[in-house]
């Protein structure tokens, strides 16, 4: 709906056309939409909180393998339909709720590249084959990217004000009535919202202006099949864009149709949609540039393997 109306405004009213309209449709509907989600989920998962002992989900990873946190993350991302920057009021959150860094790293990952809008997607375009085979290459990386994390030790790295868990404020907030739950949640919000607010802004701005003037026949020019470094270059051009699985699908099928070969194609659709420049302007402001370096480096890797690997199983 709001997708409609900001056409509209762009379009018709304001009566934008081109390169232009196309990059300001882009910036306000993504802005608005990341701004509602970020005040929406901080906010739902504040007021949880204040029902919910966090030590006791902490206890309860702890006391399972580091790898049923990392396949439990990666597989609600499948249920999320967020994009790379979507996903992160959820990932702040998790950060929030004292959940293990290398387990919100893995939801991280996967909900951008494996919702379950890429998945249906991919199956009308490319069928059952192609679309398991990316399933469980987006889910190898995310669980993966996310247990590389974990195991580097990288709390040091969070930059947001993660308070220690007191057990007696916990109990008293269980004792809050509902309008008290609801004006705590709130605070926290806004107290949130506004430290990161502004690198929304620049964020979806940058992915806007490459959205609107990056043509899809400079990427296949130096993507296509006779190139042994296709999916290395897809990958770092990917990266500097930004956009969800419904926005990148068509392009995969466009540059498909202009010689790309389709795992160089899907691993360009994974960088766009599991890592993006938007995302870390505004990771740069909850987590250090060391670990945003170490999370791109470690995603990208892993994407490019996949590519290749994708190739020669096609």
């Amino acid at each position: 709906m709001w997708y409609e109306y900001s056409k509209e405004f762009i379009y018709n009213i304001v009566e934008l056309d081109g390169k232009l309209a196309d990059a300001t449709h882009f910036f306000i509907y993504d802005t608005i939409k990341i701004w509602f989600l970020l005040i929406t989920i901080i906010f739902i998962v504040s007021f949880l909180r204040t029902w919910v002992n966090t030590e006791y989900v902490r206890a309860h990873l702890q006391g399972k393998s580091s790898l049923y946190g990392h396949v439990g993350a990666s597989l609600f991302g499948i249920i999320t339909p967020f994009c790379s920057c979507s996903a992160i009021p959820l990932f702040l959150g998790f950060i929030q709720a004292r959940i293990p860094v290398g387990v919100t790293f893995s939801y991280l990952i996967s909900a951008p590249m494996n919702n379950e809008i890429a998945i249906a997607m991919l199956f009308g375009l490319f069928g059952f084959k192609v679309t398991a085979i990316y399933i469980g290459f987006g889910l190898l990386v995310a669980i993966l990217g996310g247990y590389f994390i974990g195991k580097m030790g990288m709390e040091k790295e969070i930059l947001m004000d993660i308070k220690p868990i007191d057990t007696d404020l916990e109990a008293s907030l269980t004792k809050l009535s509902i309008k008290e739950r609801s004006k705590e949640a709130w605070d926290y919000t806004y107290d949130i919202f506004k430290k990161i607010y502004l690198y929304v802004l620049v964020g979806v701005g940058v992915g806007a202006w490459i959205h609107g003037y990056i043509p899809t026949d400079f990427i296949a020019r130096y993507t296509g099949e006779g190139n042994p470094f296709a999916v290395i270059i897809a990958v770092l051009m990917g990266i500097p864009m930004y956009s969800n699985a419904a926005g990148v699908m068509p392009l995969v099928e466009v540059l498909t149709s202009k010689g790309m070969l389709l795992g160089t194609a899907l691993s360009f659709m994974m960088a766009v949609t599991a890592l993006s420049l938007p995302e870390a302007l505004i990771l740069k402001k909850i987590i250090s540039l060391k670990l945003i370096g170490i999370f791109f480096t470690i995603v990208g890797s892993g994407i490019i393997a996949i590519g290749y690997l994708f190739n020669l199983i096609l």
